[in-house]
């Protein structure tokens, strides 16, 4: 259903012109310019990068780094952060563990208490899940407390291996890679 309404979900797949604010590097300043691009990549792309935003607020100390990049030639996004790494565990109620329920399973938000002050980005239960579904391959790495868990989705969150969790004895982390 997602995949045949991306409008309602992600925004259009057609390109758009519109004036705005970017970054010249020539410049070192940032300008107002025509610039033409597509809402729905901009908006998996930053549901990847508010999800490395939010770990700031759950890990204010340890974090101090995301870092995006972008390999035209192979046509993949990565954005990472040093900070807490997610819980590599089994979520008692889901029976996965808990960043395949994250980035795998959709409505699976701990972000519906409308009592608390909200401060993260997400809350509808989709977020870095829509980068998945709208994305042919799809990458987590998570290191923290010891372990580290890598699986990888393909085919529009269609298909997933099976989580790879070794041992891990440097910091902590979190990576996403999106094609």
């Amino acid at each position: 259903h997602i995949l045949l309404r991306p409008d309602t979900y992600v925004g259009s797949t057609e390109a758009q012109s519109q004036e705005l604010w970017v970054f010249d590097s020539v410049q070192s300043r940032m300008v107002h310019r025509k610039i033409s691009y597509v809402p729905a990549l901009y908006k998996i792309f930053d549901e990847i990068l508010v999800n490395a935003a939010d770990n700031l607020k759950r890990d204010p100390k340890g974090m101090d780094t995301i870092e995006v990049q972008i390999n035209k030639a192979e046509g993949y996004i990565s954005v990472y952060n040093n900070g807490k790494g997610i819980p590599v565990q089994v979520h008692k109620e889901h029976h996965c563990y808990v960043p395949e329920l994250i980035f795998g399973h959709l409505l699976t938000s701990d972000n519906y208490d409308d009592s608390e002050k909200k401060v993260t980005g997400g809350r509808n239960g989709f977020g870095a899940k829509l980068t998945n579904i709208f994305s042919t391959r799809f990458v987590v790495e998570t290191a923290g407390k010891g372990k580290l868990y890598r699986q990888q989705w393909n085919s529009n969150m269609s298909r997933k291996t099976k989580p790879e969790i070794k041992k891990h004895s440097g910091e902590d982390f979190t990576s996403v890679e999106f094609w």
